[in-house]
C-alpha cells in the first residue's frame, strides 16, 4: 500500500494483530464481576417477582471496547509515522555540511535549520560524524567533525549574519578537514545567490572525492535590495534591485522612516518586464526629506532591503550671495556661476531678491541656510554685519571668496578666519611669484586631508595672509609656496571658511576643476554638523565607533561583540563581520554603512559539475509525524473507560454519589470551622500591634541607602538619583539587590532602618536642631554610618584654616556630634578591598581624600593585606561628590558630567560606593576574609 502516507519502525510487531481473535474468545468466556446490592427487606419484597440473572460472558460493546485497546498497544509497539520522509543516503567515512548564514539566508533561515537537523539524524543513524561549517562565520570558528548530538548544538545556536557569504575560506577549510576523512558525503545548503570565487570554492570542496554531494537552493529567488536612496533636487530617488529569472513586472512599496522610527513617506519601486533594475521617488517637501534616516522595502526581511542614511543623505539649504550683476550674456564671467554648478547636485541654492546686502543678507537668514557664500563681498553694512555675526555664532558656516572688493576692504576679524594684508598678489608684481603657483598637500588636520592634490590647478593670484602664531592651524589648503590657498577658523559654533582666490578662473583655474567640487561638498558636510562623525577635534581623521547595526532580519540592533571601529574618511569599507552594516559614530553624528554597493547585482548560484551522484533537496520543515504517542495516549484513555465500566456494572459508581455528598459535607463543615478560627478576633495580637508597624517591616523586609532631605529640590533630586544609579551598579556587580533610594528627614523618620545615610551638606539649607543632630549621633552610636559629602573638593582637611561655605557647615553640624578622631583612608584599610581594589575614591570631582575613623590601635604585622581591627567607621568625609558621579536619568544615562571628564572616573566613583556598601554590611568580615590565602598557607593548605 504505497499510496498510504505511513510507515512502521518495527513492522514485525504487527504480527500480534493476529492475536486478537484469541482476545475476543478469552473475553467472552470471562464475565464481569457481579453486582453488589444492598440488602433492605423492602427492596427485596418489591422485586421478589424478579428472575435472578447474572451475565455469563462480557457484553459486546465492552469486548470491542478491549479490542481496540488492544490494537491500539500493538500499533504503538511498531512505531508508526504518518507521512514519512525518505533517509538520505549519507553513508561514507562522514557528512560535510556547509550552509549559507548570510543576510540572504535570513528570510528562510529557520527551514534551513530543519533541512540540516534531517541530514544530521540520518548521519547519526549511520553513526558518520559531521563536520559543520558556516559560511558567514569568523575564520577561526570550529568546524569539527563533531558527532551528531554537538552537531546539533552548534546548528541551533547558529545565527543568519547580514554581511555576505565567504565560500572560497570556508570551502578551502572544510577540504582540508577532508583530507582525513575520504569519502565523505557533502551537503551544500546555500542561499541561491552567486559569490566572487565561487568556481575556485567549489573545486577545492569537491575535488576530494565526495561520495555524493546533497544540494539545496530555494526554489526561487525573489529577495529585493536598495543599492542607492539619494536626495535630488526633485525629490527623494530610490534604486532597487532583483535577481534575475523572474521576468514578469513587479512593484514593492519603500517606506522612510525618520531617527524615532515613525513612517513619514512612501514609494512605488517598479520593474519592468525583464528588468533587475527598478527605481522610484518620493516627492516631499526639501524639509521632510532631511528627516529621513532609514528607507525600508515592505515585506522584506533582510538586511539588502534596508539603506540607513547619514548627514551625507540630507540636502541643506545654501544662501548665495554676491556684489557683481549678473551678466547673461557672458554667464561664465559670473562669480556664482560655477560655486552654482559645484553646489547644485547636493545642496538646495537660495539667492535673495535684492543686491543690496542691507536686504540681502536679512533676507537669506530669514530662510534657516546651513551655509552663506558670498562671491567677493566686501564691505558689509553694520546691522546686515551684526545679524550675519550673530547667525555664525549660532552654528551657521560662512564661505568667502577672495576678489578686489574683499581685497580693498579692511579687516573683519570676526567674519574671516585670518588677517588679510591690504591688496592682492598677482604673479609677475610686486612681492610675487614669476610663475604660476601648483596647489601643495592638504594639511593633515584639515578637511581635505584625505583628498590628492590636483596637479592641473595653478594660481596666478591671491590674497595674502598676515603671518600670525596660528596661521598653520587655520590653513586648509596651501601653494607650493606655503602661503595659503583656503583658511578656516571656528566662531564659537560656526565656521568662517575664505577662499584667498575669486570664484572665477581669472585668478586660479581652481573653480574649473573636479577638486573644487569636492572641497565645497566636504565644508557643506561641516555645516551639516558632520564633523564630529568624521573628525577629531583639530579635523583629523578618527575612527567610528559601532551606533546601531542593521541584524539579518532587517531590524536596528546595538554593536555587536564583534563589530569594530569603521576607519573614517578612508573611502568604501566592504561590509564585513567586524564592520558590519549599521551606523558608525555617536549621537553627534554618524556615518551609514550600507549592505549594498550602488553597482551591485543579483546572480544566481549555478551547481557545480562533479562526477558524484546529486541528490537535490528542498528547504521545507520536517512533516513526518510519529504516531506513537497519540495511540499510547489513545489506549490509556480506552483503558480509564475500561476500568470506569468495570466500576459501573459492579455497583460502585451508584453508591458513590451518597459517599461524596457525606465526604464534601464534612469538608465544608471543617472549612466553615477554620474560617471562624482565622476571622475571630485574637485579643493578645490585637494589643501587641502598634501603629507603624506596617511601614516599620516594609522599611526593613529590604536593604535601603537613604539620603537627607535638605529642602532644594536640586541638591534632593541628584541625591535620589545618584543612589539610584549605585543601587542599579550593586545590583550588576554584586549580590546585593537594593530597593528604592529612601529620602529621610532627620528630625522625624526612622533613622535605624538604613546601614548608612547619605547627607549632601548644603550651606544654604537650615541648620538642623539640637534634637535632630541628638538623633544622628545615637544612630551612628548605635552602629549607623553618615556619610558627609561637601560637594566641594574639600582636599585640604577638616582642620584647615579656610573653608567654603558647605565645609563650614560641615563644620557647625560635626560640632554637636560625639565625632571620632578622624584620618584619610589609608592603603591598607579594608575599604580598599572590600569588592574592589581602589587606591582612592574619587566621585564627580577628584582630589579630595574619603575621611574615616582612625584606627588607633589596629596594626599590620608581617605585611598583611589589611590591618587589624573592629566594627566600622560611623562617619566618612568627602567633598567629591559621590551622588554626581553615581546619578543617572530616567533612561540610565549619566547626568552630570566628571570633572575632569573622564569616563572612568565615573565607573572609579561606582566602584567605591560599592566598597563602601560591602564595608557597611560586612565589617570585619572583609577584613578577615581578604587573610584567608594567608592563613590557608600557614595551615599547609
Amino acid at each position: 500500500m504505497s499510496w498510504l502516507p505511513l510507515s512502521f519502525g518495527f513492522p514485525a510487531i504487527l504480527w500480534g494483530l493476529l492475536a486478537l481473535p484469541v482476545i475476543w474468545w478469552l473475553l467472552r468466556l470471562t464475565p464481569p464481576k457481579p453486582r453488589m446490592e444492598v440488602f433492605p427487606p423492602l427492596k427485596i419484597l418489591a422485586r421478589v417477582l424478579r428472575k435472578e440473572e447474572t451475565p455469563h460472558q462480557s457484553p459486546w460493546w465492552l469486548t470491542l471496547l478491549r479490542l481496540l485497546m488492544a490494537a491500539l498497544v500493538v500499533l504503538a509497539l511498531a512505531e508508526p509515522i504518518w507521512n514519512p520522509r525518505e533517509r538520505l543516503p549519507t553513508g561514507g567515512s562522514a557528512l560535510a555540511l556547509v550552509i549559507d548564514n548570510g543576510w540572504a539566508s535570513a528570510a528562510g533561515w529557520d527551514r534551513r535549520v530543519a533541512t540540516a537537523e534531517r541530514l544530521i539524524a540520518d548521519a547519526s543513524a549511520t553513526g558518520s560524524p559531521v563536520v559543520l561549517a558556516f559560511t558567514a562565520e569568523q575564520p577561526n570558528a570550529e568546524i569539527g567533525p563533531f558527532d551528531a548530538a554537538s552537531a546539533l548544538d552548534k546548528l541551533n545556536v547558529a545565527e543568519p549574519r547580514p554581511v555576505p557569504v565567504d565560500r572560497p575560506a570556508v570551502y578551502a577549510r572544510v577540504a582540508s578537514a577532508l583530507e582525513q576523512l575520504p569519502g565523505a558525503s557533502v551537503a551544500v545548503l546555500a542561499d541561491g545567490l552567486a559569490a566572487p570565487g565561487d568556481e575556485a570554492a567549489f573545486s577545492a570542496l569537491l575535488g576530494r572525492g565526495a561520495a555524493n554531494l546533497f544540494w539545496a537552493v530555494p526554489d526561487r529567488l525573489d529577495m529585493v535590495g536598495l543599492t542607492a536612496a539619494d536626495n535630488d533636487v526633485a525629490g527623494f530617488s530610490l534604486t532597487a534591485i532583483r535577481p534575475p529569472g523572474d521576468g514578469a513586472p513587479r512593484q514593492v512599496t519603500a517606506g522612510a522612516f525618520d531617527d524615532r522610527g515613525r513612517r513619514i513617506a512612501d514609494a512605488v519601486i517598479s520593474f519592468g518586464p525583464g528588468q533587475t533594475t527598478g527605481s522610484g521617488q518620493m516627492n516631499v517637501p526639501f524639509e521632510l526629506r532631511n528627516d529621513f534616516a532609514s528607507v525600508v522595502i515592505d515585506g522584506e526581511a533582510q538586511a539588502a532591503a534596508v539603506r540607513l542614511l547619514d548627514e551625507g543623505s540630507k540636502r541643506r539649504r545654501v544662501g548665495l550671495l554676491s556684489q557683481a550683476e549678473a551678466d547673461q550674456a557672458q554667464p561664465l564671467l559670473s562669480p556664482l556661476y560655477y560655486i552654482t554648478r559645484a553646489l547644485q547636485p547636493f545642496a538646495d541654492l537660495v539667492e535673495p531678491s535684492s543686491r543690496d546686502l542691507a536686504e540681502a543678507i536679512p533676507e537669506i537668514i530669514d530662510r534657516n541656510p546651513a551655509m552663506i557664500v558670498m562671491a567677493d563681498v566686501g564691505t558689509i553694512p553694520d546691522a546686515a554685519r551684526t545679524q550675519l555675526l550673530e547667525w555664525v555664532r549660532d552654528g551657521g558656516t560662512l564661505v568667502r571668496f577672495a576678489g578686489s572688493r574683499l581685497a580693498a576692504a579692511g579687516n573683519d576679524e570676526d567674519l574671516l578666519p585670518v588677517r588679510l594684508r591690504l591688496g592682492e598678489r598677482s604673479m609677475g608684481g610686486a612681492l610675487s611669484w614669476t610663475t604660476p603657483q601648483p596647489v601643495s598637500d592638504f594639511p593633515p588636520g584639515g578637511p581635505f586631508a584625505d583628498l590628492a592634490p590636483p596637479a592641473e590647478v595653478s594660481v596666478t593670484r591671491q590674497v595674502l595672509a598676515e603671518p600670525t602664531s596660528d596661521i598653520v592651524e587655520r590653513t586648509w589648503a596651501s601653494l607650493a609656496d606655503g602661503t595659503p590657498l583656503v583658511t578656516g577658523a571656528r566662531r564659537e559654533r560656526g565656521t568662517v571658511v575664505l577662499f584667498h582666490v575669486t570664484p572665477e578662473a581669472t585668478w586660479s583655474n581652481l573653480p574649473i576643476s573636479g577638486s573644487f567640487v569636492e572641497m565645497l561638498r566636504r565644508i557643506v558636510q561641516l555645516s551639516r554638523n558632520q564633523g564630529a562623525a568624521t573628525a577629531g577635534a583639530e579635523g583629523a581623521t578618527v575612527s567610528l565607533a559601532p551606533y546601531r547595526m542593521i541584524a539579518a532580519d532587517g531590524t536596528l540592533v546595538p554593536p555587536t561583540p564583534d563589530a569594530r571601529p569603521l576607519p573614517a574618511g578612508a573611502g568604501a569599507r566592504a561590509v564585513t563581520l567586524e564592520n558590519p552594516p549599521g551606523l558608525y559614530g555617536a549621537e553627534e553624528g554618524v556615518v551609514a554603512h550600507n549592505l549594498l554597493e550602488a553597482d551591485a547585482a543579483f546572480a544566481p548560484l549555478q551547481r557545480p559539475a562533479v562526477t558524484a551522484p546529486v541528490t537535490e533537496l528542498r528547504y521545507a520543515f520536517d512533516e513526518s509525524r510519529d504516531l506513537k504517542g497519540p495511540l499510547v495516549a489513545a489506549a490509556l484513555a480506552l483503558m480509564l473507560l475500561d476500568t470506569l465500566a468495570v466500576f459501573w456494572m459492579g455497583g460502585l459508581l451508584s453508591r458513590r454519589p451518597r459517599a461524596l455528598k457525606r465526604t464534601a459535607g464534612a469538608a465544608a463543615s471543617a472549612l466553615l470551622v477554620a474560617a471562624a478560627l482565622l476571622l475571630s478576633p485574637d485579643s493578645a495580637t490585637a494589643q501587641d500591634a502598634k501603629p507603624g508597624d506596617e511601614d516599620a517591616i516594609a522599611a526593613i523586609s529590604t536593604t535601603r541607602i537613604a539620603y537627607v532631605i535638605t529642602g532644594d529640590a536640586a541638591v534632593d533630586s541628584i541625591s535620589r538619583a545618584g543612589l539610584t544609579g549605585l543601587s542599579r551598579f550593586l545590583v550588576e556587580k554584586t549580590a546585593l539587590e537594593p530597593g528604592e533610594p529612601a529620602g529621610v528627614d532627620i528630625a522625624s523618620d526612622e533613622l535605624s532602618f538604613y546601614p548608612i545615610i547619605y547627607w549632601p551638606v548644603d550651606a544654604n539649607a537650615e541648620m538642623p536642631s539640637e534634637e535632630a543632630i541628638a538623633r544622628v549621633d545615637a544612630y551612628m552610636q548605635a552602629g549607623g554610618t553618615v556619610l558627609f559629602d561637601t560637594r566641594d573638593q574639600y582636599s585640604t582637611g577638616i582642620d584647615a584654616g579656610s573653608a567654603s561655605p558647605a565645609t563650614q557647615r560641615l563644620r557647625d553640624i560635626l560640632a554637636s556630634l560625639n565625632v571620632p578622631p578622624l584620618e584619610p583612608v589609608p592603603a591598607d584599610h579594608v575599604l580598599t578591598k572590600s569588592f574592589f581594589i581602589l587606591p582612592e575614591f574619587p566621585g564627580r570631582f577628584n582630589g579630595s581624600p574619603l575621611w574615616v575613623e582612625a584606627s588607633l590601635y589596629a596594626e599590620n604585622i608581617e605585611n598583611r593585606p589589611v590591618r587589624t581591627g573592629d566594627g566600622v567607621s560611623p562617619i566618612m568625609i568627602t567633598a567629591n561628590d559621590f551622588a554626581g558621579a553615581w546619578a543617572i536619568d530616567a533612561s540610565g544615562n549619566p547626568m552630570l558630567p566628571t570633572v575632569p571628564s573622564d569616563p572612568m572616573q565615573r565607573i572609579y566613583a561606582l566602584r567605591s560606593g560599592v566598597n563602601i556598601m560591602m564595608y557597611m554590611l560586612t565589617g570585619n568580615y572583609k577584613s578577615d576574609q581578604v587573610h584567608v590565602p594567608i592563613l590557608l598557607e600557614r595551615l599547609g593548605q
